[in-house]
């Protein structure tokens, strides 16, 4: 597809992800459009199609979401209304317009059982209100656009937006000296300029389908943040919790490993170690 007379729209574009999609749509001198809740609000389908349509973009990076886990069980409606409704009024007009589409979904599509890496043709089980209506956000992309990417990540972490695992955890360090944090959940912490990367890329192509995108390696929520710390020589000790003894108003899975054959099978890199990405982002923070 040729970009080079129509832009390229991408939601949430004042958040982690969006913001860093853009800012490398930008650097290889595509056309890019970032979007947020002041040009058209994904609670409003027809509003939403409407803006949509009338822009006539060749691509949508769909970056928007509902994301508060915890907060989503209780507003169902609302989750359900920007993740189900929103995101099938997003498929619905690139459908139109003839525009290919980007969906971000989440290692939460999964129950997290066992101790292997998730498939991307294992069942999905979610265990919470957020999970269950990024799985349907995925099912309504499938069902109303040929042309798309389905993009399932984990533990994502960047500089824009209102925070991540990673801010947090410093600072709760220039509070604390001791912090006890959950061991038994296992995943892959995902830096977002690295993974838009891989979105731009696939935007030059017409690879389509679903892939599982993270920086590569598996780690503890506990042990990540004992690597922020050794990373920014901070003396903070961390104290192992289990998920069980930390109780949340979502339930959380205790295995959120993606596998990344999909990524070889498409012909895209996976990406960097999630250390390396980690140490640059650190120095993004200073």
């Amino acid at each position: 597809m040729n970009f080079s007379m129509r832009e390229i729209l991408v939601t949430g574009a004042d958040g982690q992800l969006g913001s860093d999609v853009v800012d490398e749509l930008e650097s290889r001198h595509m056309l890019a459009r970032g979007t947020t809740r002041l040009n058209f609000s994904l609670e409003n389908p027809a509003e939403t199609r409407a803006f949509i349509e009338g822009f006539k973009p060749a691509a949508i990076v769909h970056c928007a979401a509902y994301t508060a886990v915890d907060r989503a069980e209780s507003e169902p409606e609302k989750a359900r209304a920007v993740n189900v409704d929103g995101t099938r009024a997003v498929a619905q007009a690139c459908a139109a317009v003839g525009a290919k589409m980007v969906y971000i979904s989440t290692d939460y599509v999964f129950a997290g059982e066992g101790e292997e890496a998730h498939e991307i043709e294992d069942e999905t089980a979610p265990l919470n209100v957020y999970g269950q209506t990024k799985l349907e956000g995925e099912e309504v992309v499938r069902d109303a656009l040929d042309e798309h990417f389905i993009v399932r990540v984990s533990w994502v972490f960047g500089k824009a937006g209102k925070g991540n695992f990673v801010k947090t955890i410093l600072r709760l360090a220039g509070e604390r000296g001791e912090l006890a944090i959950v061991s038994d959940q296992i995943g892959s912490p995902t830096y977002t300029r690295d993974l838009a990367v891989l979105i731009a890329d696939m935007l030059q192509t017409e690879a389509y389908g679903t892939y599982q995108a993270t920086n590569e390696g598996y780690v503890s929520w506990a042990d990540f943040a004992r690597e922020i710390f050794r990373q920014k020589g901070l003396d903070v000790k961390v104290t192992e919790q289990k998920t069980a003894d930390y109780k949340t108003p979502a339930r959380r899975p205790l295995n959120s490993r993606l596998s990344k054959a999909s990524l070889d099978e498409g012909g895209f890199s996976r990406l960097p170690a999630w250390q390396d990405a980690l140490a640059r982002y650190l120095e993004e923070l200073e």
